[in-house]
């Protein structure tokens, strides 16, 4: 280019305004102005033999080909050179399908280590993505989960004044949950940040459930000349509708997120199949199995305090709110 007098940027401007395209007049429509760019044809674009026969005028005005003053050819390479504080950074996006983010994640890392050699004291490779947002999330939820267990806990003995009813209404937290993981599994999803929100509010409608019919079961138990077996069948029967219409409610009202197909619904649509699935599972514990087990807990009570006569008193005084 210097023996024929011709710059680098005329070399420049001709091939991307060939292969680019370049606005060479504009068009008004109303108020508004647009560009008219001009460039090769898609077969001369493509073609190292094509852009070569273009020209070029020389210092003397002579037209030199392209092909004889540059090797034009296919090569690999960065579309886009970005930076990331002061460093080349160069980015691999993908959308994870099928599979969740925490194993998927351990593979790939796995797999970089043993077949992608490289200088690790000049290249670095870092993870991002909603893989950080579900760590943090974990990390908190493995925190804040057990206090509001225990901080549940706390309120539910205040309130019964023993220990064996708070736990046997925390029972309703891994059933619910098996009842949301197993929803999950069947419809093909993974654990995410979505779903563990949605863990969360089944397991306040699970608990709110299970405190509402043991409640009334203490309260018939109460009663004069009503018997355990009694007292429970009496008030499970009649925390029978309540308890289905807090489910049923709760359930159909996420049952169309549950079956959302479109835009944004990936987001959605996990935490309302933890909930529809888990609430069955839920009401299941809390109509059939949690009167079963007030009754063989309350019963093994009885059978405990006429063997401990003095012991039976305190607990009687304390079961009546008396202590």
């Amino acid at each position: 280019t210097a023996r024929q007098g011709i710059n680098v940027a005329d070399v420049m401007a001709l091939v991307q305004s060939g292969i680019g395209g370049s606005p060479v007049t504009q068009v008004f429509v109303d108020d508004r102005r647009y560009d008219v760019a001009v460039r090769f044809a898609g077969t001369s674009r493509s073609d190292p033999q094509a852009l070569g026969e273009l020209t070029l005028p020389a210092s003397n005005g002579a037209r030199i080909p392209l092909g004889q003053i540059a090797r034009i050819g296919f090569a690999q390479g960065e579309t886009t050179i970005t930076r990331e504080m002061g460093r080349r950074h160069l980015t691999v996006r993908l959308n994870l399908r099928g599979r969740d983010l925490t194993s998927f994640l351990s593979e790939a890392q796995a797999q970089i280590v043993r077949q992608v050699p490289y200088d690790h004291s000049r290249f670095e490779v870092s993870w991002g993505g909603q893989f950080e947002n579900q760590q943090r999330a974990q990390a908190r939820l493995a925190v804040i989960g057990p206090m509001v267990l225990a901080l549940m806990f706390v309120l539910l003995f205040g309130q019964f004044r023993n220990l064996r009813q708070p736990a046997l209404i925390l029972l309703a937290v891994p059933l619910a949950a098996l009842g949301g993981l197993l929803a999950l599994h069947l419809r093909g999803m993974t654990f995410n940040v979505s779903s563990a929100v949605g863990f969360i509010a089944l397991f306040g409608v699970a608990v709110l459930n299970a405190i509402i019919m043991v409640s009334n079961l203490n309260r018939w138990r109460q009663t004069p000349g009503v018997e355990l077996t009694q007292a429970v069948v009496q008030g499970a029967r009649e925390r029978l509708r309540p308890v289905l219409m807090t489910a049923t409610v709760a359930a159909l009202g996420l049952l169309p997120a549950a079956m959302a197909r479109g835009v944004g619904s990936d987001v959605q649509r996990p935490l309302a199949t933890v909930v529809v699935g888990g609430l069955i599972s839920a009401t299941v514990l809390t109509l059939v199995l949690l009167p079963a087990l007030y009754h063989m807990i309350e019963q093994r009570t009885l059978v405990r305090m006429a063997r401990h006569p003095r012991e039976g008193l305190v607990k009687i005084e304390n079961d009546g709110g008396v202590a």
